[in-house]
This record gives C-alpha cells, structure tokens and sequence, in this order.
C-alpha cells in the first residue's frame, strides 16, 4: 500500500534540479524534460527554494495542495504529465515507479520551505 503523502526534498545542483531519497536508493536524481519549468513555477513564492524545498505529493487532493499534474501519455520508460490550466508538460522518468505501482493519472503537489 502506497503511502497517501509522499515528500521528498528537491534542491538545485549545478543548474538543475534533482533530489535524494536513501529509502529508494535514489542521489541527485534529476528532473528533466519540462518538469524544472513546472518546479520554477511551484516554487516562485516559496523562500530559498534553490537551497532545498519540501515537495508534497499525493494522488489524491490534499488541504492546501498548490497544482494538479494530469497524466497525458506513456514514452520512454517514463509519462508525460500537464499541469493542469497551464501549456506546461514534463517528463517523469521510470523513478515515478519507486513511489507508484503504476502511472497515475493525477497528481497533486505543494512545494513548502525546508
């Protein structure tokens, strides 16, 4: 059973944005392919965000969540998600099976100061 919260802790290294996560044997796992654009959206009130944010998802809504991704299409390994009222897409590669059996359909987040 998959937790209903999820968090992870995304920060800027050498110009992208990448994260770690001892439980799932992920370091600097980056985000590529659209997915920075949409994190530069996520963040842009959140204090020192480049330094380390807290990243809160989930597939259901959440109190307070601040987007919605919806999935769009399979290629490569990964999905490709839009962020919901935004011509914005990105990529998540194979690392989305390490906190979901299967690709979800939605997605919802919240970036938080660390």
């Amino acid at each position: 059973m998959e937790n209903a919260l999820m968090v992870i802790f995304p920060y800027l290294y050498e110009g992208m944005w990448v994260f770690d996560d001892p439980d799932t044997n992920l370091v600097k796992e980056p985000f590529v392919f659209g997915i920075p654009e949409m994190i530069n959206v996520l963040t842009k009130n959140t204090p020192d965000a480049i330094n380390g944010f807290k990243l809160i998802f989930s597939l259901k809504p959440f109190p307070g969540y601040q987007e919605h991704l919806n999935w769009v299409r399979e290629d490569y390994e990964g999905n490709w998600y839009q962020l919901e009222g935004r011509n914005m897409e990105g990529w998540l590669c194979p690392a989305l099976y390490k906190y979901f059996d299967k690709a979800p359909k939605n997605i919802f987040v919240k970036a938080e100061p660390k």
